[in-house]
């Protein structure tokens, strides 16, 4: 699948009901085949690299609906939150990896880069990427700027 500007600028569905646990075979169905292979993979490589926990939340209100939260130990990388037909990732950079993010921007893709540029502000520098993944290029991204958030264990 190649990424075009109609994916850009469509927020799917969620699943919306804090009163309806999905289960993983719910999730697999409404985020679809090429959204689960992308969040397999993206699992797989954050547990090669930190000591994995993964939790089913409703987080932030009624707008994000469920996602999966991803930490190491005690340090939140992530969220991936469930999409009809995809998932995006919402990631914070605090203001003390901002700087380190800024020296390698030019590494990333351009649509990480213009996610950076327009992120939701918060800290000094720092900001909240959400982050809506159709394509392995943006997975690999989105693990690099995990690493600038929380180095890797291993």
């Amino acid at each position: 699948m190649r990424y075009n500007a109609k994916m850009k600028s469509e927020q799917g569905k969620r699943l919306l009901d804090k009163s309806s646990e999905p289960t993983i075979e719910q999730i697999r169905d409404y985020i679809g085949e090429p959204g689960w292979r992308l969040l397999v993979q993206f699992e797989e490589t954050l547990k090669d690299r930190y000591e994995l926990s993964r939790e089913l939340r409703f987080p932030f209100g009624k707008s994000y609906g469920w996602g999966f939260k991803y930490s190491h130990k005690s340090a939140h990388l992530c969220y991936v939150f469930f999409e009809s037909g995809a998932i995006t990732v919402t990631i914070q950079i605090g203001s003390k990896e901002a700087p380190k993010l800024n020296e390698q921007l030019d590494s990333f893709l351009p649509r990480t880069r213009e996610l950076w540029e327009n992120r939701y502000p918060c800290g000094d520098g720092g900001g909240w990427l959400h982050y809506r993944v159709f394509l392995e290029d943006e997975l690999a991204d989105i693990i690099k700027l995990i690493s600038i958030k929380k180095k890797p264990a291993r």
